[in-house]
């Protein structure tokens, strides 16, 4: 077991991880006929896709398929208004409360709030909140929403590497979220007003990350401004962007929420079922979802 982990590591890891991210992105964005059905057929083969509840039947490249919008309809959001909805459809990975400003990576992996988030006030905000880990494998639906009718209020980008976020690296590299390419996206929640971060991170093959209140796409090669000022209303489930490839979706609440019942590492999850819940003595604006 050990020997396999460390063999996967290494093909996926121990390589030259920027360079090859750089030329999948160019890659993925072949229009030619032959090279497009070939490179689909390839990713199907090896990832359970599910292009049945895709918008498009018919896709221009590997990228247009890998960024693909769903149906109306297929990923009901959750109406309660004291529920937020998962913003993406992942796998959970580790869960749990704030505690001294530490956040849990893997067992026994460990990083500071701080280093991944780089602000001290607003890891404060966070002291005894709960967070989650919610991790894209290569075939989901890579795109993600509001978790709850919110504004956007600001959008910290951070150039970093990309590491591989599986489970054999997450237990393997310290701080790896901390150290790869990754957006913090402040949301303040309608009615209570309290401040939801979601962290998409980056990873190897999977940089480069498309919001829908900034006019410029963030990537390894992007040297603009990396602190961006928003005032962006969004409506529960409403998408938030995209994954150029995918990879992680990190959520901080304050204290108070709660993961919902039943949710725990290794279980799946999709856009719009609930993730978590209100402290009981919010009194939540109405959020009735976007579709």
């Amino acid at each position: 077991m050990l020997q396999h982990e460390g063999i996967n590591f290494a093909l996926t890891n121990r390589i030259p991880r920027r360079a090859l991210t750089l030329f999948a992105g160019r890659f993925s964005r072949i229009r030619q006929p032959w090279i497009r059905a070939g490179s689909i057929a390839l990713w199907r083969f090896f990832a359970d896709v599910d292009l049945g509840e895709a918008k498009k039947e018919h896709f221009e490249s590997l990228h247009d398929c890998f960024t693909r919008e769903l149906r109306e309809g297929v990923r009901p959001i959750v109406a309660d208004p004291q529920l937020l909805a998962s913003p993406c459809d992942a796998i959970i990975g580790a869960t749990g409360q704030v505690r001294d400003g530490i956040v849990l990576q893997a067992k026994d992996q460990a990083y500071p709030l701080t280093a991944l988030l780089g602000d001290g006030g607003l890891t404060a905000k966070y002291q005894h909140g709960t967070y989650a880990t919610l991790r894209l494998t290569a075939g989901m639906y890579h795109r993600f929403h509001a978790p709850y009718d919110c504004r956007i209020r600001q959008v910290n980008y951070f150039a970093g590497d990309t590491w591989n976020v599986n489970p054999i690296a997450l237990r393997r590299v310290a701080q790896l979220f901390c150290k790869n390419e990754r957006a913090v996206i402040r949301c303040e929640l309608s009615g209570s007003g309290d401040l939801i971060t979601l962290v998409p991170v980056a990873a190897i093959l999977v940089a480069s990350i498309r919001l829908h209140c900034l006019d410029t796409v963030l990537h390894l090669r992007y040297r603009g401004r990396s602190e961006f000022s928003c005032e962006v209303p969004m409506r529960k489930g409403e998408e938030i962007g995209w994954f150029q490839h995918g990879s992680t979706v990190l959520v901080f609440a304050p204290a108070g929420y709660q993961l919902c019942q039943g949710l725990g590492e290794g279980v799946p999850i999709r856009v719009g079922e609930p993730l978590l819940r209100m402290p009981s003595d919010q009194h939540p604006a109405h959020s009735g979802g976007a579709n």
